[in-house]
């Protein structure tokens, strides 16, 4: 049966009319839960660094009419829809944003809060079912896409067992499953070898925490070698190796492989990378039958030798986000403690701000654009 206790009538959110209007603060009414979904509570949602280039249009990313953005909440369930068989009432919830049509998921795929994709019925798909993101004091999402945590074990004292994470540190979850899909895809194993390149990024600095908490050996390369030291610091001697890009393929080629042989090469390559070099460098210092999976946007062509992919018999891959178990590992890494999250794990939470302040968390959210730096909405 569908659990629909009394809700507000009304509730803020943060809503963006067109592409390259201005984000307003709006009161709209509190959805209600419908087949396929649950109503949540938002308590913590992530003002992300890019999003204000998404709602001027200058990311390039396509949204709906009346758009709420916010692709990264924690939440907690306060109704659930009829065909729900386990979230429940009360519980502490991750919304994650990749989302899928139930009858064609191998074809539209969205991202909650953040862009519809690019086909027309990603932008249909979205503005008829889930145009209503995290910022928002509720917000209505697939079942699907609400994972339950543990809120004993992760926000609980330590005198208690729990980890002492707040609310808002568990923001830190959705990016590293980003981390998580592309590593997964890499079939990556304890003890194996792993490239990250760029290894200082938001996305690719999660990449080297989930790597090391996979048990792999990480070689971390980008052009700062003072962020980078500061990157291998935050764990046990000699589980993360850094290179500092030259620009010189054979160089940096060399540089890559001195610790002995490659197994993978996970590349998050930025956009603003046009012209980087590394890839090459990542691709050639391989072994032989190694592993590549692209997950960057660089919008570069890929060079990299044919008759190196031939002869050294590498696999190469792309990945778009990740798969539902990889969210359900994410979430028992975490819970185990493997993964940490908080400054124990290189994560702080630098600032927390209401609806009302949206260009003030926006903009210490630009400058904090980092690896394991979250601004935070607290509803």
């Amino acid at each position: 049966m569908p659990s629909t206790p009394d809700l507000p009538a009304s509730m803020k959110a943060l809503i963006v009319e067109a592409p390259g209007q201005p984000l307003q603060l709006k009161t709209l009414p509190v959805p209600s839960a419908i087949p396929g979904s649950c109503v949540v509570k938002v308590l913590a949602a992530e003002a992300g660094h890019d999003m204000p280039h998404v709602i001027d249009g200058t990311a390039g990313f396509p949204f709906p009419p009346n758009f709420v953005p916010g692709p990264h909440a924690i939440g907690r369930v306060v109704a659930t829809g009829p065909d729900a068989t386990t979230l429940k009432v009360g519980q502490l919830v991750m919304v994650e944003a990749f989302i899928r049509p139930r009858d064609d998921p191998n074809d539209v795929q969205i991202l909650w809060g953040l862009t519809a994709g690019f086909d027309p019925a990603g932008l249909k798909f979205m503005g008829d079912n889930w145009s209503l993101g995290g910022l928002a004091e509720y917000t209505r999402a697939p079942l699907e896409n609400c994972y339950p945590l543990d809120e004993k074990r992760l926000c609980g004292p330590p005198a208690e067992g729990g980890l002492g994470y707040s609310v808002e540190d568990l923001l830190h979850l959705p990016t590293q499953l980003v981390a998580l899909g592309g590593l997964r895809a890499l079939d990556l194993k304890p003890g194996e070898r792993v490239i990250v390149a760029p290894s200082t990024g938001v996305f690719s600095g999660a990449a080297v925490q989930v790597a090391v908490a996979l048990g792999a050996q990480v070689v971390a390369t980008g052009r700062s070698r003072a962020t980078l030291e500061a990157l291998q610091r935050q764990f046990p001697p000699g589980r993360v190796q850094v290179v500092p890009i030259t620009g010189d393929v054979a160089a940096d080629t060399a540089a890559l492989k001195q610790w002995g042989p490659v197994d993978a090469y996970l590349d998050l390559t930025p956009p603003t990378a046009a012209g980087a070099t590394h890839p090459r460098s990542c691709f050639a210092a391989l072994r032989k039958y190694g592993r590549a999976c692209m997950m960057g946007v660089l919008r570069d062509d890929l060079a990299v030798s044919h008759l190196l992919l031939t002869f050294n018999s590498l696999t190469v891959r792309g990945q778009f986000m990740y798969e539902r178990a990889d969210a359900w590992l994410l979430i028992k890494m975490v819970e185990a403690g493997v993964l940490r999250l908080g400054k124990e794990g290189g994560n702080e939470v630098v600032g927390r701000f209401k609806f009302e302040q949206a260009d003030e968390a926006f903009a210490l959210a630009q400058k904090n654009a980092k690896m394991g730096k979250i601004v935070a909405f607290v509803p």
